[in-house]
């Protein structure tokens, strides 16, 4: 049996090892905070559900180990500014950016990115935190300590959000999942819905810039980009190196889900070209009390975290599949009558981008 150990254990780290259980393989997602310390052999293999991590002994042990895959990729995706550099080298589109270092004031921002800008610490600072507006209108200012630790991003008017995830594998090969439309509110992601008809000439842009980052990377694994639509246009938002919560769909509509792609990558194991079943859709349940009633829906699959209830917190998602778009539809309906009214129009925005 081959063993993979995931440096966290999150939801990320508890679906990795579900995916890995029908291939024989033991996944180990580690506190990364444990008392006791993973007994690691010469062959196993080591991958992290996060991006970033600090140093503690577990982390340190797994970092030591030679097969920590992407070990030299994480920091540089973690930190804003040399993951916009990395774009930028590639020639791939990104918004125009700057980091605010020593000496950086409103004005000069406002006079390099225009009138909206929007500040990102460097590193951490996911689903809408560590982000901050500087809108001249309104006469904002640079958080106290946020110099040296933050870029900043002129505003974009995008059309849509949507990513790709693709995986590659130890000889170089590489597969990609559909484009997927996304709806993000206050910065947490909101539902998904993927394949979407009208977008699906945007997908080879999008694999030749996912692919680029890949092969530059030399990465091994599921790698996320999150991008804008301008028009017939994309430009990168964030990356993600890691399984990613815009692939959640994957585990109903798909023969191989990110997942199962992420742990044939790190194993060694072959990755081909998965089938996609049907039109998915996958709602996150954030904040949202466990409700057994979610369980009576047909065709809702249901996946529940086992975390803490807390405000803004992702406790869970839902998937459905169909090639009945209109069933789909309907047991959406079903749905938004057992959460809360922040849900409505989110759900109206999934079934408005069903419709064939």
């Amino acid at each position: 049996m081959s063993k993979i150990w995931v440096l966290g254990d999150g939801q990320l780290g508890a679906m990795l090892r579900h995916a890995g259980m029908p291939l024989d393989v033991e996944v180990c997602p580690i506190d990364i905070n444990a008392d006791v310390l993973p007994e690691l052999s010469p062959e196993d293999k080591v991958t992290a559900e996060r991006e970033q991590w600090p140093s503690t002994p577990v982390t340190q042990a797994l970092e030591q180990h030679p097969n920590f895959l992407n070990r030299l990729v994480f920091p540089k995706l973690a930190d804003r500014v040399t993951q916009k550099q990395l774009l930028d080298d590639l020639d791939l589109s990104t918004a125009p950016w700057m980091v605010v270092s020593d000496g950086v004031d409103e004005a000069s921002i406002h006079q390099q990115l225009g009138d909206n800008v929007l500040l990102k610490r460097r590193s951490g600072g996911y689903d809408g935190r560590g982000q901050h507006w500087l809108r001249s209108c309104n006469n904002d200012k640079i958080p106290a300590d946020w110099h040296n630790h933050a870029i900043a991003e002129q505003a974009i008017n995008f059309d849509e959000e949507v990513s790709l995830i693709g995986a590659r594998d130890i000889k170089g090969n590489v597969v990609f999942f559909p484009i997927t439309l996304n709806l993000n509110t206050d910065g947490i992601l909101m539902a998904t819905v993927a394949p979407v008809d009208r977008i699906a000439h945007l997908q080879a842009e999008a694999e030749r810039m996912l692919g680029k980052l890949l092969e530059s990377l030399d990465y091994v694994g599921v790698l996320a980009m999150e991008a804008f639509r301008l028009g017939d246009s994309l430009m990168i938002n964030e990356l993600a190196p890691r399984v990613h919560n815009t692939g959640h769909w994957t585990q109903a509509g798909s023969s191989i889900s990110q997942f199962e792609y992420h742990v044939r990558a790190v194993a060694g194991y072959p990755t081909i070209p998965a089938q996609i079943k049907a039109p998915s859709v996958m709602i996150n349940l954030i904040g949202t009390p466990w409700d057994e009633r979610w369980l009576a829906i047909e065709g809702a699959e249901v996946y529940w975290y086992g975390k803490d209830h807390r405000p803004g917190r992702k406790l869970g998602h839902i998937n459905f599949c169909s090639s009945d778009t209109a069933q789909i539809s309907s047991q959406l309906d079903q749905l938004k009558d057992l959460l809360p009214e922040q849900y409505q129009p989110a759900i109206q925005w999934v079934q408005t981008n069903l419709t064939p």
